[in-house]
């Protein structure tokens, strides 16, 4: 039966990973999705970035939720921050997308401190509560500021070009969403090993225990807030970048549970998880027009039904995965590998 290694050195215990067989699986699939576009184009591959583009986002919900404890019903209005200032700043300042997207996450990161300061005391549904309401009050906003963001008839984000690749849904949008999440995940792995990582889990833990050791319970906060936001913010003009037209209205209450059930599914507090249910979630629709196709013979009229109860079966799967694998789709593969790492005398 297999057993664990002793760590003998500080270097090998915050390392991303020491085991040589986990790199070059790591290798394999980056080298897969970079000759993705060749294999695939059209639908598939937008639907591919979009995959890629949820995962950005679900890595920054992790940050405050999964890692530090903080429940966000708020992440919609943090993309649509994102998207709008990713789309400004290149319509009315002639940004280049390569530093707008950068910059439209900061610009989220800074906006988040508006609601982070007031609600340093809050937790749980409060927080929950807070966040929402600070999305509506956004989504307000942009409505209304329409000699600015274009209010009710939408912002229109002219044609762009990265190293001579258009960006739309075809494979320079996808290497642009490639490229972003390969930075982030390495981030977000990186920091998790830091002070501020391991203080944020403490907080998730227990708040007060964590304040007792030390911990400046409100920096690390406010902190989560500012690098959670961000990487939504990134998530938000990646979107903008791939539609090329945005509305006020895309950005819904739904997104935000969107967000919030890719992390359920895929494992709370794990940046893998994060990844694999913005995978599952964003599938979720083509896996209902297969199941349609099997038991019906609705044809146009079933595939319409499949985005009517998008929203019926994402509240049935957050359901059955709280009931059924609390530890989502991360907790099933360490059951599994655990089982046959320990076979044959499983426990």
């Amino acid at each position: 039966m297999r057993t664990g290694h002793a760590v003998e050195s500080y270097d090998r215990l915050i390392a991303l990973s020491t085991n040589p067989v986990t790199w070059a699986w790591t290798a394999v699939l980056l080298a897969g999705l970079v000759m993705l576009p060749l294999m695939l184009s059209g639908p598939m591959l937008a639907m591919m970035t979009s995959v890629l583009i949820a995962a950005v986002g679900a890595i920054g919900l992790n940050v405050l939720t999964g890692t530090t404890g903080l429940i966000s019903l708020g992440q919609s209005g943090f993309l649509a921050v994102g998207a709008y200032a990713c789309g400004l700043l290149i319509r009315d300042l002639s940004v280049p997308a390569v530093l707008a997207i950068p910059l439209a996450g900061l610009i989220t990161g800074l906006a988040s401190l508006l609601i982070g300061i007031p609600t340093l005391r809050l937790k749980g549904l409060y927080l929950a509560i807070t966040t929402l309401a600070a999305s509506f009050i956004i989504i307000h906003i942009i409505k209304h500021a329409a000699a600015l963001t274009g209010g009710p008839f939408g912002l229109r984000i002219p044609q762009v070009t990265v190293l001579g690749l258009p960006i739309g849904n075809g494979p320079g949008m996808y290497y642009i969403a490639l490229t972003a999440v390969v930075l982030v995940v390495l981030f977000v792995n990186n920091l998790m090993r830091s002070r501020s990582g391991r203080a944020w889990v403490a907080i998730r833990e227990h708040d007060i225990a964590a304040r007792s050791m030390g911990i400046d319970i409100a920096r690390y906060k406010l902190l989560a807030f500012f690098v959670s936001s961000t990487i939504v913010g990134i998530a938000g003009a990646l979107m903008a970048l791939q539609l090329r037209f945005i509305t006020a209205d895309v950005f819904g209450l739904f997104l935000s549970i969107e967000a919030l059930a890719m992390l359920l599914v895929g494992g709370v507090g794990s940046v893998a998880g994060a990844v694999l249910g913005a995978v599952f979630i964003v599938f979720l629709p083509e896996m209902a027009r297969a199941l349609l196709a099997l038991f019906t013979s609705a044809g146009e009229t079933g595939s319409a039904l499949v985005f009517e109860i998008r929203i019926v079966v994402t509240g049935a799967l957050i359901i059955l995965m709280l009931r059924l694998e609390p530890d989502g789709l991360m907790g099933l593969w360490r059951k599994t590998k655990r089982y046959w790492l320990q076979w044959p005398l499983p426990v």
